[in-house]
């Protein structure tokens, strides 16, 4: 709930004053309308004391929705480095897509080639080797369409026959070896984002290649800290683009972040940043970066009674009320609050019904 939320002081003052001015005017209530001790009266207020305006009481579908503005991209950045020494000779293009098995760049006119895993590549690999690295390598050798090998933890001679025609198919020399560097891990295809080095520089020693992102493009949204009930892991959210069209995203992760001031006498802040997937790609067809509009809904309530946020009242006795106006008289009905939205809140208690009056300050 907002401040601009927030339930009125008691008839003319409603909940939002001060505790003292609360009790004060509650006190000055009590003895105008004929509250006792319990949650409402049947007590009657002649006209002269009725509210200055009224409203309805409605029953609705009640949406706690909040728009935010958010980046389509194609998220954040990994760096790619190789451990081999030599001169570059092949790069894959800013914005290509580099699948298992393709190379990514070549180095002395040999390939370095994309293979999909967690663990990154930290060794050379020979026969008598055992390890998860070996079955990683050995899983993508058999997707590739390579056999003869059991796919295992183990290296072993059928591993590196298997690896020889890899090897052959790659014009690379036939070793049966696997050299460090000569395969890179990555969980799924990725996106070259930006090169990192030139086709006929010098690399060796961890030197940067490129960076690269997924595939998938997806949103993101810096949220203030008081927001993040809104931005729940698998909630679904609406996502309007540029061009008119909303597609449908689900919140894939949240992190909280420390942003920099914007300069040395700025304080940095603290945002909590919610990553937003998009299942239909399509629709972001020309689309590589934009600014977005992303509709977040933190609580829905069916079929229930609102009455606007306004027209609650601060009981003495604790809660809230609502005054119910029926033609030149008036009482208060105790209720039970439910969700806060859009200047509405459910509401629910004893004699309160669909289209009755209640009271609103002027």
């Amino acid at each position: 709930m907002t401040a601009a939320d927030r339930p009125a002081g008691r008839r003319r003052r409603r909940a939002g004053l001060a505790l003292a001015a609360v009790l004060a005017l509650a006190a000055a209530v009590t003895a105008a309308v004929g509250l006792g001790g319990g949650g409402g009266t049947d007590d009657r207020t002649a006209s002269a004391a009725l509210p200055p305006a009224t409203a309805s009481v409605t029953r609705q579908t009640l949406v706690d929705s909040q728009d935010e503005s958010g980046e389509l991209s194609h998220g954040s950045t990994t760096a790619i480095s190789t451990r081999l020494s030599g001169t570059v000779t092949a790069m894959a293009a800013v914005g290509a897509t580099v699948t298992r098995g393709q190379t990514l760049f070549a180095i002395d006119n040999d390939p370095i080639v994309l293979f999909y895993g967690a663990l990154p590549a930290y060794r050379a690999l020979a026969s008598g080797d055992e390890g998860a690295d070996v079955l990683q390598f050995e899983k993508n050798l058999r997707a590739l369409g390579y056999d003869g090998f059991t796919v295992d933890d183990e290296y072993t001679d059928a591993t590196a026959d298997a690896v020889k025609e890899w090897q052959e198919d790659l014009g690379l020399e036939e070793t049966g070896k696997l050299a460090l560097g000569r395969v890179v891990y990555a969980t799924t295809p990725i996106r070259v984002d930006t090169q990192e080095a030139a086709v006929g520089a010098g690399v060796g020693g961890n030197s940067a290649i490129f960076k690269y992102t997924g595939t998938s493009r997806v949103v993101t949204v810096d949220l203030e800290t008081g927001d993040q009930r809104i931005a729940t892991k698998g909630a679904a959210v609406k996502v309007k683009l540029p061009n008119g069209k909303t597609v449908t995203g689900k919140i894939s992760g949240t992190k909280t972040i420390v942003q920099a001031g914007e300069d040395a006498d700025s304080e940095s802040e603290t945002k909590i940043e919610v990553t937003i997937s998009l299942a239909d790609q399509r629709a972001l067809s020309g689309l590589d970066e934009a600014s977005v509009t992303v509709s977040f809904t933190a609580g829905e309530r069916k079929n229930v009674l609102t009455v606007p946020v306004s027209a609650l009242l601060a009981l003495a006795e604790g809660g809230y009320g609502v005054e119910v106006v029926e033609g030149s008289t008036s009482k208060v009905i105790a209720v039970k609050t439910g969700l806060f939205a859009g200047g509405r809140v459910e509401v629910s208690g004893a004699g309160l019904a669909e289209k009755m009056t209640v009271g609103m300050p002027s």
